[in-house]
C-alpha cells in the first residue's frame, strides 16, 4: 500500500524560512510486535519511491533497523515526502507559523477559514477570538493532514494550560469537538499533552473517556512511569535534550547514577521506561526523540518509534549493513529482556503528586520549563500574527 499525496508545486513549498516540523511514520515490518490498531500508529507498506533498498538484493541500515522499530522521519513541512512518506503527523503553533510564513501552500486555506470562523468572530475580548482562531486554525489544519495521513494525527495542548488539569481536558473535549464537527473520527486523534503531573492527571482522565494522549516533555522516570500509570498512549522521551544537559550540568541524582554505570543518561532513561511498561503490563508506546546520532538509533533498537533527523535516515538508507555485523543490529529493548530488569522499591510506587515532586530532579524540572516556554511563546506569537492578519481577505 503506498501513500498518495497532492500537494502544491514544490515551488511553493521549500522555503528555507520554515523552521516548523511534522512528525511522519515511516513504515516498517515488525514481526515480533503486534500493535492495537486503536492504540498505535498504522503499519503500512511504503511505495516503491521510499524503499531503502538499492535495488541490488542488499541490506541497507535502514532495513535492519526498520525492522526493529517505527522510524519517524522529522520532516521539515512538505520536504522530502517521496523519500520518506508520512503515515501519521502532528500540528502545533510551530506549524501555524510555518504555514503563515508562506502565501501558498496548501494549509493556508485552512487557517484563513478558521480567521473567518463566525463562533470566534462574535467573542468580545480580543484575546478570547485569537485564542478561538488559532484553536480552530490547529483543527482545521489537522483535518487537513488527517485526509493526507493514514496514521493518527497529534494535536498540541496549549502549553499555558499545564499546570491547570481542568483546563487541559476542556480544551482537549474542544479540540474533539471542532474536529468530530468536520468527520475526524477521535480514533485519528492524538492530543500532545506536557508531562507536568496536572497534565499527566489530565491523560488519565481522558484515557478513560477512550480519548488517546501523547505525553511530552518527559525527562525523567517518575514523569515516564506516572504517565504510563495514567494509561497514556504514547511517552515521547527527549535522548539528546537530557545528554546535552548532563554535559553542562551536574547534581542531577538520576543523571548521575545512570553515568556511574557507564550509561548515557538519555537512553538509559528510555531503556528504563520500556522496561518498566512492559515488565508491568502498561499499555503505552514509547517514543524516542533528540537523537543525535546512528548509535542512539543502535542502542534504542526496539522500542516502539524513533524520531530520526533526514540526515541521519539518508545516511542509513545509504549505507550497506555488512552480513557478519552482529553487534550494531542486535535488539536492545525487547519484552523478555524487560522481564528481568530490576526496579526498586522506590520506583514502583503508585505515583501522587507529593512523591512525583520529590522525584523530579533538576534536569527535568529545568528542562520541562524550557519546554514549556518555548511551547507557550510559540502559541501566543500565533495569536498575535493573527491579531495581525485578521480580518483575512473578502471577510
Amino acid at each position: 500500500m503506498s501513500v498518495s499525496l497532492h500537494s502544491p508545486p514544490s515551488s511553493a513549498l521549500s522555503s528555507s524560512s520554515i523552521q516548523a516540523k511534522f512528525r511522519f511514520i515511516l513504515c516498517s515490518t515488525r514481526p515480533t510486535l503486534n500493535f492495537n490498531s486503536q492504540r498505535s500508529f498504522p503499519q503500512i507498506r511504503a511505495s516503491s519511491g521510499f524503499s531503502s533498498s538499492l535495488d541490488t538484493g542488499s541490506t541497507t541500515e535502514l532495513d535492519s533497523v526498520a525492522s526493529y522499530s517505527e522510524i519517524v522521519p522529522d520532516t521539515v513541512i512538505f520536504d522530502d515526502f517521496e523519500r520518506f512518506p508520512p503515515t501519521a503527523a502532528t500540528v502545533s503553533s510551530s506549524l501555524l507559523l510555518g504555514i503563515c510564513s508562506l502565501p501558498d501552500t496548501t494549509f493556508r486555506s485552512a487557517v484563513d477559514t478558521a480567521l473567518a470562523d463566525s463562533h470566534c468572530y462574535g467573542l468580545e475580548s480580543s484575546d478570547l477570538r485569537m485564542s478561538c482562531f488559532a484553536t480552530k486554525a490547529l483543527v482545521n489544519v489537522g483535518g487537513d493532514l488527517a485526509k493526507m495521513v493514514p496514521g493518527r494525527v497529534s494535536t498540541e495542548v496549549d502549553a499555558r494550560l499545564a499546570y491547570d488539569t481542568h483546563g487541559i481536558v476542556r480544551k482537549v473535549h474542544n479540540l474533539l469537538a471542532l474536529y468530530n464537527e468536520i468527520g475526524i473520527p477521535p480514533e485519528r486523534l492524538l492530543f500532545k499533552i506536557p508531562s507536568t503531573w496536572q497534565g499527566i492527571e489530565a491523560s488519565s482522565l481522558l484515557e478513560a473517556e477512550g480519548i488517546q494522549t501523547h505525553m511530552t516533555f518527559v525527562y525523567s522516570f517518575c514523569q515516564a512511569a506516572a504517565a504510563a500509570q495514567a494509561g497514556a498512549s504514547v511517552i515521547q522521551i527527549f535522548v539528546g535534550r537530557i545528554r546535552d544537559w548532563a554535559r553542562n550540568h551536574s547534581g542531577d541524582p538520576e543523571i548521575e547514577a545512570a553515568l556511574k554505570r557507564g550509561e548515557d543518561p538519555g537512553v538509559a532513561l528510555v531503556t528504563k521506561t520500556y522496561n518498566y511498561i512492559h515488565k508491568y503490563g502498561y499499555k503505552s508506546k514509547l517514543m524516542a526523540a533528540a537523537v543525535r546520532n546512528k548509535q542512539d538509533i543502535f542502542n534504542l533498537l526496539g522500542v516502539d518509534y524513533i524520531i530520526t533527523p533526514l540526515k541521519i535516515l539518508q545516511s542509513l538508507k545509504e549505507s550497506i549493513t555488512p552480513p557478519d555485523d552482529k553487534y550494531s543490529f542486535t535488539r536492545r529493548l525487547s519484552p523478555q529482556s524487560a522481564a528481568t530488569y530490576n526496579f526498586s522499591n522506590e520506583q514502583l510506587v503508585k505515583w501522587d503528586p507529593y512523591s512525583f515532586a520529590s522525584a523530579m530532579g533538576p534536569a527535568a524540572v529545568e528542562l520541562l520549563t524550557s519546554g514549556l516556554d518555548g511551547y507557550a511563546n510559540q502559541a501566543k506569537r500565533v495569536e498575535e500574527l493573527f491579531g495581525k492578519i485578521w480580518p483575512p481577505p473578502n471577510v
